[in-house]
């Protein structure tokens, strides 16, 4: 792997904040979608890729080393990313348009020490809507492992569970057998992953 400092065009005694801002103005050229329909897309597609390995690797250093960039405190790449950090909300902005290839290409970009509870939920949320709802649970209940806490996350799996247990069973296709109740709150969970 390249020199992550060089990657992103900074000095390694950049602070924090001018970590951050390097990364946002590299991510916003380069990102897959202003090269759409263009010869340049493969080479976009790599380069972000590039761009996501030294931001987290640069954010991985920092936080092992509890004593980065700006003067000691302890920037948690982890928390930068859950709930709404600059590549989940990307990647929940792709799922919500439809777009589901740079959606897991973005997520694909992550270092894969860097993939936390948000990672493996949004993987999940990319296999329910390709329709692959047995893999998509494995990577929901991965993500509740990892932040039982989230009741986005554990309404999500309980409804997957609910789907999956009716799923061929011949009872849940008589009259008064569907439960709508649950068929709403499915859909409910899957508005605000568009959120």
């Amino acid at each position: 792997m390249k020199n992550p400092y060089e990657v992103l065009g900074i000095s390694p005694s950049a602070s924090n904040e001018e970590v951050k801002k390097a990364y946002k103005t590299l991510a916003k050229k380069y990102h897959p979608d202003n090269y759409a329909d263009s010869p340049l897309a493969d080479m976009a597609e790599e380069k972000m890729k590039e761009i996501n390995e030294a931001y987290d690797e640069i954010l991985r250093q920092r936080t092992a080393n509890k004593n980065g960039g700006d003067g000691g405190s302890n920037y948690n790449g982890e928390s930068y990313y859950s709930g709404g950090g600059h590549i989940y909300s990307e990647v929940r902005s792709a799922i919500n348009a439809g777009d589901y290839k740079t959606a897991e290409s973005l997520l694909n970009g992550v270092a894969q020490t860097s993939r936390g509870a948000e990672w493996f939920f949004l993987k999940g949320c990319i296999l329910i809507q390709r329709g692959y709802y047995f893999d998509a649970l494995r990577y929901i209940d991965r993500a509740c492992e990892l932040d039982p806490g989230n009741r986005e996350y554990t309404t999500l799996r309980d409804n997957l569970r609910v789907q999956s247990q009716s799923y061929g069973n011949p009872t849940s296709r008589q009259a008064g057998g569907c439960n709508m109740c649950d068929v709403c709150s499915f859909l409910i969970c899957l508005d605000c992953l568009c959120r």
